[in-house]
């Protein structure tokens, strides 16, 4: 695999996205099919909410119109054909180390390692000592048991009552049987280990999923 390197060839900590030599051939090849094929690059964007799992908007832009904070970066393979990534600068931290992939099955795909930040709930607190409690169990015990399925949970906040406020992602993200996996698995983890919690709150719109175990 290629990795994105920029203009100015900075150095491997800074890269972004690594591209494929499938994904490289398959982006030059409909770039060129365009009319102006030759001022574009593609443009990758998260289009989600916090909260939601990772969206991404892909499609070609004039690279002279990319805006001064965005992030543009050169890809070039072993034939010599190239292609400029533009990254929005709000999207950059969230997409650093991923990957941008082509398949016969599932055309182009992007695998990031990153989650996506939880949403900010007026009235929830996340940044006292409970909170800190409930991310150490997440973070230990909670996602390492739905990571069989690909999946994992984003705490949100806590009402100070005795909920707990999580949202799902990944392969737990529009599964039928998500809402039970929460309800009796992740709260018995919280209740039995976290004085304080009392009970979990789902706050996933599970009917967004799609092909969850396989995203």
């Amino acid at each position: 695999m290629s990795p994105l390197a920029s203009d100015t060839q900075q150095p491997a900590s800074e890269l972004i996205v690594t591209v494929t030599p499938e994904a490289h051939a398959q982006l030059v090849e409909l770039r060129d099919a365009e009319p102006d094929g030759g001022r574009l690059g593609l443009r990758l964007e998260i289009v989600s909410e916090p909260g939601e799992d990772f969206r991404y908007d892909l499609s070609f832009d004039v690279v002279t119109t990319a805006a001064f904070t965005d992030e543009v970066r050169t890809h070039t393979a072993q034939d010599g054909s190239s292609i400029k990534v533009i990254i929005p600068a709000k999207d950059v931290e969230a997409l650093q180390g991923a990957t941008l992939d082509h398949t016969a099955s599932q055309g182009l795909v992007i695998r990031n390692p990153n989650r996506p930040q939880p949403p900010v709930v007026e009235g929830l607190t996340r940044d006292d000592a409970l909170s800190a409690e409930v991310e150490a169990v997440v973070a230990s015990e909670v996602n390492p048991a739905l990571a069989a399925h690909g999946g994992f949970v984003t705490y949100v906040g806590h009402d100070g009552a005795g909920t707990a406020y999580l949202t799902m992602g990944g392969g737990c993200h529009g599964c039928s049987m998500s809402r039970m996996t929460m309800l009796e698995g992740v709260q018995t983890m919280l209740v039995d280990q976290v004085a304080g919690v009392e009970r979990v709150k789902d706050m996933t719109d599970h009917t967004s999923g799609e092909n969850p175990f396989y995203r």
